[in-house]
């Protein structure tokens, strides 16, 4: 199981609305980009619009972050590979990670497939890990 230091959530204790522990850690390992990054967000109709420069700067953050990721991921006790996915709309942008597991995904695999948002999607294997 692959999750922040300080999440308060543990395996045994996800929710059994999960499908697989992949989905749990997605949840779990969730955040706004749009929080930590300073892009231009507008509220229009009580609702946020983020703009198509602050999604790629948001893209672009999450990329950076996902390679950072892979820096912790490979000293780790136990490195394994883990899938970062990055996606922004027009309303906001999401981090979110889990191992990589044979049968499991959260995202669907053909990408150009989603049409509301912009996916980026690293698989990150720590050297000397199969991947």
């Amino acid at each position: 199981m692959l999750t922040w230091a300080d999440s308060t959530g543990d395996a045994d204790g996800a929710p059994s609305s999960f499908a697989d522990l992949t989905g749990w850690e997605c949840a779990d390992s969730s955040v706004h980009l749009e929080d930590h990054v300073p892009v231009d967000v507008r509220i229009v109709d009580d609702a946020p619009q983020v703009p198509e420069d602050g999604q790629r700067t948001l893209l672009l953050h999450g990329i950076a972050f996902g390679l950072e990721l892979r820096r912790l991921v490979a000293v780790l006790d136990r490195p394994s590979p883990v899938r970062c996915i990055v996606s922004a709309n027009e309303t906001n942008a999401t981090f979110r990670f889990h191992q990589v597991r044979a049968g499991e995904s959260w995202n669907h695999p053909a990408l150009d497939g989603y049409r509301t948002e912009k996916m980026v999607v690293l698989d990150l294997t720590p050297a000397g890990v199969p991947g």
